[in-house]
């Protein structure tokens, strides 16, 4: 009954009763009593009349909770439906709100309801605001001055109005209301301006001013110059320096001032700005002061223009000042602080190397001057005079945090040997998440975060975000009765992240390219000190061979080769000298990462590569955990940049290096574990493709193979007089150790593998066949459960490494005919016809990648083999991986794959399909790129698009399209607008702006709609115009139609220019609400690859940037 009476809104809501049910929601009554008022909550809040029962709530009820969630009734309105109301409805509503956020009583007595009533109130402005409420900005300023209580509230609004437009508006506006909201504020600020330095200067209420100091911050980042140079605000900020109160708060504003970019106009006043500052800090701080030791919240002022302050000795002093204050912070042991610091010197250095690059580079200054090198000789010569001044003012700075990097550099991820917090060094189980922290970069909004606006349908005051500071709602978690499907993340991280390690990298490089031999004397001064045991410690001694690793490539040649003969000799030393295995790891550990950042040293001294090797062959017999991974790890990457050394005769030797270590092969892996031994074989068969005489090249794989080739025989042997020998679980072992060993090997030597996978593949098919029966059997007998037993698993393993040993060897085989020809024809009844004859759980998704490998190979010649590959897989498959999202997870993916390089290479074969099994092709495509899991979507988006251009290409172009046009639309603009797909964004608009292209070029010249309806549109375009303006206007109800026909006239005007076509389809997901107050950046993520691209291809550009073992391209080692 009484629920009867709520959900009757034809007449004033039973206040008494929807404060019991809220109550009854939040008590602690039984579950059922929850859930049913829960029932109820939703219901009201789904009714699109409960608004109109907002304002008799908010006068009527005296519960908290029961505002709270009018107040979510009303901001689902204003989100969703606002544009749709009457303009009496609109104005009644925001007049008021406003009201009640200018209420003095209600702010003193229920702050938290106010300050969501300023939410509501923000939300209305950027509906309304400037066009439909000109006069808020003067009526908001006029309300300030009546009260300082309504004018702390009203500094809380202009905060809470300038994030939404300027940090926080992209993906939640359109770009046009973006702008308009942008100028209006800029036009009105003076207004404003005015209010915060009159508050500054008049008030002495503690809360006011602090308000005004916040909102003074969110304002700073954009605001006109003039108004923080040409005006008071600047020293009335220092004013408030000194005050403990304000004394965050004021540096964040200084900061802010700080990091803007006003060139040189207003040099004076920073200066002067600066100089006070020093003072002040220093009054504050003594220099004397042990930072480190004393630590108490000492911040930097993180300036980016630190050249005007070069001009006099007395700026020089006070900057030289700060650095020193910077330095001693740098050495605080806390990780938050330390981010901040290392954020200012990788700018600081980045400035003054970029500066003393491009004069070493003059053609480079000429291009970004826009001069020919030869007029620049003489300007040359002058910036090179005044960047050595610039370069000896620092000297002593840098040479300090050339120290500080050095000390502080974090374990990069090579590194597989650490200390536990029990002292003790052990291998690590997992990334070091600790050392290697997210590392929050500045971002375009000055490095801000924010949490996600939470979409609810019944709404927790204190879980808004906005909020923070202020919760103080009791009752049950809110989480026990919200369903709803955005709940779960509504705090999602926005913040950019990297790594500690990364940027210490790139600063300790910067450093290194100022002054390659302070760099060098501090390193090894470092190292000479752990030699003779008076700084030996194995944190030191980690810190400095991490730090020599990573400016690998950095300096000139001739003096890294100088630098490394010793740092190598002394660490070889040292390992000889210490006593104690935790001792000995550590320093091999160092050793082996050292050596492994260095390969174009080791190419230039063939001594030292071999010694090395040596010393690594020494460390694979140890057994402390850790060091034989590492040991493997960093011999691989030596024979990587290295190879070319190990095949031929050195000076002085009397056979290939590859040879000795073929002869001694047996002795060296005797210790290594089977995964260790697979890494060594790779590492080899690096070395043997190096070889170019073909003799030579066989019979080291010959002999690289002879112990796993021996196990082979000895088994097959077996196996020919009893089958039932392959059965035992040891052999089953040994054959898979044996194939992983040569896939190892496949992996290194491509085509030249060729003389090996000859002598087992026949054999390696047959016992594929048998394990394959056995397996089936198995299953067919013990049901679902018999695939999880150990005895399945070690089958299929070995089904699945014989299919990835074949994928291998083809995939990086040349492409040379006869290798299709001779392995494919054998695989396709044993390992075609086993995936189609077998039970699902036994089929291998390993088979559709070794297909989709093999077509994307050899091409075109696959055609004649495409309809068996389809009857084996394609039906069977489909029947796996529809009936839901989640079962056969690996299936899904290579099914899609194999898909794709057929309508890539293969086109012809599709063509032959019957209707039925096109049909089949085009459900299977829309179902993968609906698909939730993101690589599976874009196979599919990008499968759709190669099937597109392919059919639009073809003589069936209108046959196609008339079929599957309309349908591929529909279902394009549901996944675009659904959240869950928004990572596929940029895959969606190509295939888009493909269809409307195609339809307003006049390539399908049959019509799209039905010929039997009586009315006949003039063209396909015309049609599908409406068509569309009629999907998306029953879709989005609350969009106007004038909104969507905007929208859908805008896409065919847009066509040819795709980032217009891109921007427009931003615009209308803001517009129809499907992704505001969302996470957007996967709207954003092309132009976020570019610039991506852009800072690498700058990374590259710089010596040592990229360490040379990370460079992809082939390391010329002859």
């Amino acid at each position: 009954m009484a629920a009867e009476k709520l959900r009757d809104l034809s007449q004033p809501i039973d206040v008494p009763l929807l404060d019991a049910t809220v109550a009854a929601f939040y008590g602690t009554g039984s579950k059922d009593e929850r859930a049913a008022a829960d029932q109820i909550l939703r219901e009201l809040q789904n009714n699109p009349d409960m608004w109109l029962q907002v304002v008799h709530i908010l006068q009527s009820s005296q519960n908290l909770n029961t505002k709270f969630f009018a107040l979510q009734v009303l901001e689902g309105v204003i989100k969703y439906r606002w544009n749709a109301l009457p303009a009496e409805q609109r104005d009644g509503m925001k007049n008021y709100i406003s009201e009640l956020s200018r209420d003095e009583a209600s702010f003193r007595r229920e702050r938290l309801y106010v300050n969501k009533l300023n939410v509501i109130l923000v939300q209305i402005l950027k509906h309304d605001w400037p066009a439909r409420w000109q006069s808020f900005i003067p009526d908001l300023v006029n309300a300030a001055k009546t009260s300082e209580t309504i004018c702390e509230n009203c500094m809380v609004i202009l905060k809470l109005l300038s994030e939404e437009v300027f940090d926080f508006s992209r993906g939640e506006m359109t770009q046009q209301k973006i702008k308009e909201l942008k100028q209006s504020l800029n036009s009105e600020f003076q207004l404003i301006h005015e209010l915060c330095l009159y508050v500054l200067s008049a008030s002495q209420r503690t809360e006011l001013i602090r308000a005004t100091l916040s909102t003074l911050h969110a304002f700073l980042s954009w605001i006109p110059l003039g108004y923080i140079f040409e005006s008071p605000l600047l020293e009335t900020l220092l004013k408030f320096f000194p005050m403990p109160a304000y004394r965050n708060l004021t540096l964040q504003c200084l900061s802010e001032v700080a990091a803007l970019n006003f060139g040189d106009f207003y040099n004076v006043q920073y200066v002067k700005k600066y100089n006070v500052f020093m003072v002040q800090l220093q009054a504050m701080l003594p220099p004397t002061t042990n930072i480190p030791d004393a630590y108490a919240n000492g911040s930097t002022d993180e300036q980016s223009h630190i050249r005007v302050l070069e001009v006099t000795q007395e700026n020089v002093a006070a900057l030289l000042m700060g650095l020193e204050y910077l330095i001693n912070i740098s050495y605080v042991d806390d990780t938050e602080v330390f981010k901040v610091c290392l954020d200012y010197w990788n700018a600081l250095v980045l400035e003054l190397f970029e500066a003393h690059h491009n004069v070493d580079n003059p053609a480079a200054v000429a291009n970004m001057m826009g001069l020919q090198t030869p007029f620049l000789s003489g300007m040359v010569n002058g910036m090179g005079s005044h960047l050595l001044q610039r370069r000896q003012l620092y000297a002593g700075t840098m040479s300090k945090l050339r120290l500080l990097m050095i000390c502080r550099m974090a374990k990069p991820e090579e590194v597989l040997i650490v200390e536990d917090e029990n002292g003790n060094i052990v291998r690590e189980t997992m990334k070091d998440n600790d050392v290697l922290v997210q590392y929050k970069r500045a971002s375009g909004q000055n490095g801000k975060g924010r949490l996600a606006p939470i979409t609810l349908l019944w709404w927790d005051p204190s879980l808004d975000p906005r909020l923070a500071g202020m919760r103080s709602c009791t009752g049950p978690p809110f989480s026990d009765y919200c369903k709803h499907e955005t709940f779960c993340n509504r705090f999602p991280i926005r913040k950019p992240r990297s790594r500690v390690m990364m940027i210490m990298r790139e600063t300790l490089i910067y450093l290194t390219h100022l002054d390659h031999d302070d760099t060098e004397q501090q390193m090894l001064r470092k190292l000479s000190k752990q030699l003779n045991g008076e700084d030996w410690s194995w944190n030191n001694l980690n810190t400095l061979c991490w730090a020599i690793g990573s400016i690998s490539g950095s300096m000139m040649e001739e003096q890294e080769n100088r630098f490394l003969v010793m740092v190598i000799r002394d660490l070889l030393n040292l390992c000889e000298i210490s006593k104690g295995k935790d001792n000995k790891a550590v320093i091999a550990s160092n050793i082996m990462y050292v050596v492994g950042q260095y390969p174009r040293f080791l190419r230039a001294h063939w001594k030292f590569l071999k010694t090395v090797v040596n010393k690594l062959f020494e460390f694979m017999h140890e057994t402390h955990p850790g060091v034989q991974d590492m040991a493997c790890d960093t011999f691989l990457k030596i024979v990587q940049k290295c190879k070319r050394k190990f095949v031929i005769v050195q000076v002085g030797e009397s056979e290939p290096f590859v040879s000795e270590l073929l002869t001694g092969l047996p002795t060296t892996i005797t210790d290594l574990e089977p995964h260790q031994i697979h890494m060594f074989y790779e590492a080899v068969g690096q070395m043997i493709s190096a070889e170019s005489d073909p003799q030579k090249r066989d019979e080291y794989l010959r002999r690289l193979m002879d112990l796993p080739n021996l196990k082979w025989n000895e088994i097959i042997g077996q196996a020919r007089q009893s089958v039932d020998v392959l059965k035992d679980q040891d052999v089953i072992r040994a054959v898979l150790n044996i194939l992983q060993t040569n896939t190892s090997a496949a992996t290194s030597l491509g085509t030249y593998f060729f003389p090996q996978i000859s002598l087992i593949f026949l054999d390696m098919l047959n016992v594929y066949r048998m394990y394959s029966e056995l397996i089936s059997n198995s299953i067919a007998g013990g049901g679902p459960f018999a695939s999880k037993t150990s005895f399945v698993k070690l089958l299929r393993s070995v089904k699945r490494e014989a299919l990835k040993l074949i994928e291998t060897f083809l995939d990086k085989a040349e492409d040379q005919p006869h290798i299709g020809t001779q392995f494919v024809p054998p695989m396709m009844d044993p390992v075609l016809g086993d995936y189609a004859r077998n039970l699902p759980d036994a089929r291998e998704s390993e088979v559709l990648s070794l297909f989709a490998t093999i077509i994307n190979k050899y091409k075109a010649a696959m055609i004649e083999d495409v309809p068996n590959i389809f009857e084996a897989v394609f039906q069977c498959t489909l029947e796996m991986i529809t009936k839901n999202f989640e079962d056969y997870p690996e299936h899904r993916l290579k099914f899609f794959s194999l898909l794709r390089a057929i309508a890539t290479h293969c086109f012809p074969a599709l063509i032959r399909l019957s209707p039925q099994q096109l049909k089949l092709v085009m459900d299977s495509i829309i179902w993968a790129f609906r698909h939730t899991e993101r690589n599976i979507a874009e196979t599919g988006l990008n499968l759709l698009l190669e099937m597109l251009k392919n059919f639009q290409a073809s003589e069936f172009c209108n046959q196609f399209y008339r079929t599957y046009f309309v349908t591929i639309e529909q279902e394009l603009f549901a996944v675009l607008t659904d959240t869950f797909h928004k990572p596929g964004f940029k895959l969606h608009v190509l295939v888009l702006q493909n269809l409307f292209c195609l339809v307003q070029s006049g390539g399908i010249t049959e019509p799209l709609w039905d010929a039997t309806v009586p009315y006949q549109y003039p063209s396909n375009e015309m049609f599908i115009r409406e068509y569309t303006i009629k999907l998306l206007s029953s879709s989005f109800p609350n969009m106007t139609p004038a909104e969507v026909t905007q929208f859908v006239n805008g896409l065919f005007e847009s066509t040819s220019d795709l980032p217009s076509f891109k921007n427009n389809i931003r615009d209308f997901l803001v517009q129809s609400k499907e992704f505001s107050a969302q996470d957007n950046k996967d709207l954003y993520a092309e132009e976020a690859a570019i610039q991506r691209e852009k800072e690498r291809q700058r990374m590259l550009s710089i010596p040592g940037l990229v360490a040379p073992n990370e460079i992809q391209d082939e390391m010329l080692d002859s």
